[in-house]
């Protein structure tokens, strides 16, 4: 790219981030967002969620762990 480019490129930024920033402003006035009682609703179902995946990686982990210790113990034998 030639200096003249880049030149014209870096004076064309203002013009480039005034239309981004009016883009912007139009797409968030066309969201939907959620009521607080649906935020608080979803939230309470990714918090069990994830206290329910936390509590099936526990029992995992615990039963994989007793096997191989088995395992290790049955060669050590």
């Amino acid at each position: 790219m030639t200096s003249e480019g880049v030149l014209q490129r870096i004076g064309q930024w203002p013009v480039r981030l005034k239309n981004y920033v009016e883009e912007l402003q139009t797409e968030m006035r066309r969201v939907t967002w959620p009521s607080a009682k649906q935020v608080r609703a979803t939230t309470l179902v990714v918090i069990a969620t994830v206290f329910a995946f936390a509590g099936y990686f526990a029992i995992v982990d615990l039963v994989l762990g007793r096997l191989i210790t088995r395992i290790f113990d049955a060669f050590v034998k």
